[in-house]
């Protein structure tokens, strides 16, 4: 392969960088000019007007002169000036004066970034800073690119191969190729490039990553110190994620939604046509000439336009590129990397929303209708309601916010029909990286099980949600009791299925009710109640892992240091509501006996309030009395405002090994959203409504019962 570039033609749309102007370029391709095709010209009016406007975007040409001392001819820039009359004026670069000053000015060279056109000169005034022509009949089209080439600037690189580390510049980018001009590390060789291995090519604006993908090396200059290398990518297809048995559906949406965003390499506008959208990315088409893609391409901040009043920005990539030469146009498929989560619910809706025109996602919900559904539902059975009952007009402000204005932290999901709500299932965030599944109900519809439905739009929302960073979900959980059929043979049977508590865990809580009213009990002697100190996590965490070995310390993070970025707390007051959680240890004689987390929140923000009450890790239960327990349970209960404070205790075995009846228990399920893609795989399979399931299902509720 000859890996020397002969710095001919290279010509764009944009303007060189200050340097370039200076630096005259040797002209090879004679043959070109020697048998112009009479059958590729441009009419003078055409001719005139793409001159302007290249005049018009501050553009540039190459002027083809012949050196006298050298005998050879030579590439400069020149600013082309308005024309409109009989003549075409070029003036000179301060920088190009001493190259021109005794040259033969022989053609003028200029692009539309596809296709090089040529115009004869016939001079009509030479000055030092300037020329004139007569303006011709026509131009010659020297011959069209296979892709349009654009001039770059301000666009860093960085090239690794193998140990090899090269870091510069991007001098130009096509949707086929681009180059770039770069310099060994100081510690490297070129001596070390392969060019017949790929590389990966990082490209960098204002220090954010605009590209990333392996690259096979066209051609390159031969310097040892700075060379100038043409790179096109090695591969057509890239895998962001976890291949899955059945992706995310993709929908046709009517009205045609668009996507528009400044192309990270030019900065130019591009808008294009969505003709496929899901919750995970969208493709669109575009015809040859209008290609400007490339494998590989991030591009910071789209805005996909739908209706011409809805604007969903993101983050995004282009996955794979495909060729269809019977339509000569190219098929792009873009991944979503990010958005918010007001931003992912107003995506997801649209496209739910077309595949059950039931769902509806983050709509403004009319809460008479919920609360009728809730109660209707069975959701809030009459000891639910008991608990809740004496805060109901705080929680009913507190729903009224949270369903109207779908703020970010939380996520809604419902089924409808003419306005009556028959399946309704919600997220909250509940701890710095964990999201919880707030409510999951649903009552028949014309003899449809629409729980199946929604759990099944759920998932699909889901799938895509927990991969976007600004989520802020690592962890998903949710509390259900054994005794519920439905939900324990979902999430319930996922875990057993997996059996594998650090991919998705199940752990059994006693549940208790205390009132806050009560009497504030002093410790019995040498006990003590402080706060969590790091020092006591080995001791939690080899109790928890050798009982459970599952995911419930990694949501608390108490391990972690808090990120340089908004708190859990913070986020919840900038939009109006209350949440913290803080860990407290129970002590005899400065051993650790008990861990506390104490969940405060809003009243109501979980009908349960588990959002709003104490979890309890006993981790000496032989060495802890029922008294002891008791009493810092009551010195932690005065903190709250709600009248009967829900205490959760793990392992359920200290209850019943004190004779505490407890009365109820409570199922803890949390998922590394890692396994995602196994929890939609087993999920779909089961909401497949066989015959065998039926049975199973049925069987499983009847041996409950």
């Amino acid at each position: 392969m000859d890996q020397n570039i002969k710095p001919t033609f290279r010509l764009y749309k944009g303007l060189p960088e200050r340097d370039e102007i200076s630096i005259p370029l040797r002209f090879h391709n004679q043959d070109l000019l020697r048998n112009l095709d009479p059958g590729k010209t441009i009419g003078q009016k055409k001719l005139i007007n793409m001159w302007n406007r290249h005049h018009f975007t501050d553009g540039m040409v190459y002027v083809q002169l012949h050196h006298p001392q050298y005998k050879e001819d030579i590439l400069v820039w020149a600013h082309p000036e308005p024309c409109s009359d009989d003549s075409m004026t070029c003036r000179w670069p301060e920088e190009a004066s001493s190259i021109t000053e005794k040259a033969e000015i022989l053609n003028i060279i200029f692009t539309d970034g596809l296709l090089l056109f040529l115009i004869p000169t016939r001079l009509k005034d030479v000055q030092k800073d300037s020329f004139t022509i007569h303006l011709p009949d026509k131009g010659y089209i020297l011959g069209p690119r296979r892709a349009r080439r654009y001039l770059c600037q301000g666009i860093e690189v960085e090239v690794v191969q193998s140990g090899f580390e090269a870091h510069g510049r991007l001098v130009d980018f096509s949707a086929l190729a681009f180059s770039v001009e770069v310099s060994p590390e100081a510690t490297g060789s070129f001596r070390w490039f392969n060019a017949d291995n790929p590389s990966t090519i990082h490209l960098y604006r204002n220090e954010q990553m605009i590209f990333s993908a392996s690259c096979n090396c066209i051609r390159q200059t031969s310097d040892q110190a700075i060379r100038i290398i043409v790179f096109a990518p090695a591969i057509r297809r890239m895998s962001r994620f976890l291949k899955k048995k059945s992706r995310n559906p993709r929908v046709g949406v009517t009205p045609l939604p668009d996507i528009t965003f400044d192309h990270p390499a030019t900065k130019n506008k591009i808008k294009l046509d969505v003709y496929d959208l899901s919750t995970s990315g969208f493709a669109i088409y575009v015809s040859a000439e209008e290609d400007v893609l490339m494998t590989g391409m991030i591009i910071p901040d789209l805005t996909i336009n739908y209706a011409g009043v809805l604007k969903i920005q993101c983050k995004a990539q282009v996955l794979y590129r495909r060729e269809d030469k019977k339509k000569n146009s190219i098929h792009y498929g873009f991944v979503i990397l990010d958005m918010d989560v007001v931003s992912y619910d107003r995506l997801s809706h649209i496209v739910i929303n077309v595949i059950d025109p039931g769902i509806h996602i983050a709509n403004e919900v009319d809460m008479d209708q919920l609360w009728e559904f809730l109660f209707e539902s069975g959701f809030i059975y009459p000891k639910k309601y008991d608990l809740v009952q004496s805060h109901r007009q705080h929680m009913k402000e507190t729903y009224r916010r949270l369903y109207r204005d779908n703020p970010e932290i939380i996520a809604q999901l419902t089924y409808q029909r003419n306005g009556r709500i028959y399946g309704h299932i919600s997220l909250v965030r509940s701890y710095e990286r964990t999201w919880m599944v707030h409510h999951l109900a649903a009552s028949p519809f014309k003899n449809k099980r629409t729980g199946l439905q929604v759990l099944k739009q759920a998932l699909r929302y889901i799938d895509g949600f927990c991969r976007l960073p600004a989520a802020g979900m690592d962890y998903l959980m949710f509390y259900f009791r054994p005794e519920n059929s439905f939900p324990d043979h979902f999430f319930g049977g996922f875990a057993r299925h997996l059996n594998n508590p650090r991919a998705c865990s199940l752990d059994l809580f006693s549940y208790l009710s205390y009132p806050r009213s009560g009497v504030r009990q002093p410790l019995p002697a040498g006990w003590s109640l402080e706060p969590f100190i790091s020092s006591d996590f080995g001791e939690v965490d080899r109790f928890y892992r050798n009982i459970s070995g599952g995911l419930f310390l990694d949501i608390l993070r108490l391990d972690k240091e808090q990120e340089d970025t908004e708190s859990l707390s913070q986020l919840y007051a900038r939009h109006g509501f209350k949440r913290s959680y803080q860990s407290f240890s129970l002590k005899h004689n400065g051993m650790l006996k008990v861990m506390f987390i104490v969940n405060q929140s809003d009243p109501g923000l979980s009908l349960s309030d588990f959002l709003n009450g104490i979890k309890i890790i006993v981790n000496d239960a032989d060495g802890l009395p029922w008294e002891a327990l008791s009493a810092a349970i009551s010195q932690l209960v005065i903190s709250f405002t709600i009248d009967k404070i829900p205490i959760l205790i793990y392992p359920t075995s200290y209850l019943e090994a004190k004779g505490i009846p407890s009365k109820k228990q409570y199922n803890l399920w949390i998922m590394d959203v890692n396994y995602g893609r196994e929890l939609s795989e087993y999920m779909m399979a089961n909401t497949k409504m066989s015959l065998k399931f039926l049975i199973h299902f049925l069987i499983r509720k009847y041996l409950k019962k």
